[in-house]
């Protein structure tokens, strides 16, 4: 069964990048569309951004448009999402997931199957 894992989390100054990876194992990423989530501490899990499997980008949250990027490389069988100009509010456990189209969190954007275990960042001076 295929598995998804997050890496690329970390501690960043106010400002700065990351980039994030989602890994697929156990399967090819070509069958999956693809979601990036994010759970901040005593919040409600939103969706970020979301990309179908043949790589049209379908969603971006207001939160994050035009900070936030996302693609996926599928001879890689890894999907990304690229963060800038960070800010201490994006401070949060990071998740992607295999996604289906559909109304979450009040919009359409894309409805996750399962998780991993998630990827921490840290936006902080």
């Amino acid at each position: 069964q295929v598995h998804f894992v997050e890496s690329g989390g970390g501690l960043v100054q106010p400002g700065g990048s990351l980039r994030l990876s989602c890994a697929a194992t156990g399967g090819k990423l070509d069958y999956y569309a693809i979601g990036w989530f994010r759970q901040a501490p005593e919040k409600e899990r939103e969706v970020l951004s979301c990309i179908s499997d043949t790589d049209v980008i379908t969603y971006y949250a207001d939160s994050v448009k035009g900070r936030f990027t996302i693609s996926r490389d599928n001879d890689k069988n890894t999907a990304y999402l690229q963060m800038n100009s960070l800010k201490p509010e994006d401070t949060a456990v990071y998740y992607c997931a295999p996604v289906t189209r559909g109304y979450y969190g009040g919009s359409y954007s894309c409805i996750p199957d399962f998780f991993g275990q998630g990827t921490q960042v840290t936006v902080s001076s």
